[in-house]
């Protein structure tokens, strides 16, 4: 039904950004290649491309190469401009407030998305006050995303549903 699973990995200070500006590192994980490819796409252009005075940067070199701003090139209308710098492809598009610029790919690599643990407890306060706590120790861990509301899942699913259309249900 979501297509991915995607959040914040962490925020980048600006000596970790290619444009020495303050960043966000984001994960997504989905069921394939190709699905992450057009997830990440659309994504990118309802998410990043519209937010202004964004910049959107390929945070892995190496596995799979997918689009990243090779398609969202096209919203230029032919007025985008491809440029080479240090061996690596970007796109500058025009946007109303200047430019946006994004790599033309980035690299997919094998992961492992999902997992619960299942919190008991006498009340619900309880059980979400325990979980805000295993939230903010995950956050601690790098390369790991909580990509719900608050990191929080009130219904885990379970593989398979009676509806043919529907994969998991809760």
């Amino acid at each position: 039904a979501c297509g991915c699973e995607a959040g914040i990995d962490r925020i980048l200070d600006p000596s970790e950004t290619p444009d020495g500006r303050p960043g966000v590192s984001v994960m997504i994980f989905a069921m394939g290649g190709k699905g992450l490819a057009k997830q990440l796409e659309t994504r990118a252009g309802q998410c990043v491309l519209t937010s202004p005075t964004a910049a959107l940067f390929a945070g892995i070199d190496g596995g799979i190469r997918i689009p990243l701003g090779k398609n969202l090139r096209y919203f230029g209308d032919g007025f985008q401009v491809s440029k080479l710098i240090s061996g690596k492809r970007y796109w500058r598009i025009p946007v109303m407030d200047g430019e946006f610029l994004t790599e033309a790919t980035t690299g997919q690599v094998d992961a492992i998305g999902g997992g619960n643990f299942l919190v008991l407890a006498e009340s619900q306060p309880q059980a979400l006050a325990a979980c805000e706590v295993a939230i903010e120790e995950m956050r601690k861990i790098p390369n790991v995303i909580m990509p719900f509301p608050g990191g929080v899942v009130r219904s885990g699913s379970k593989v398979g549903s009676k509806y043919k259309t529907l994969g998991a249900s809760t």
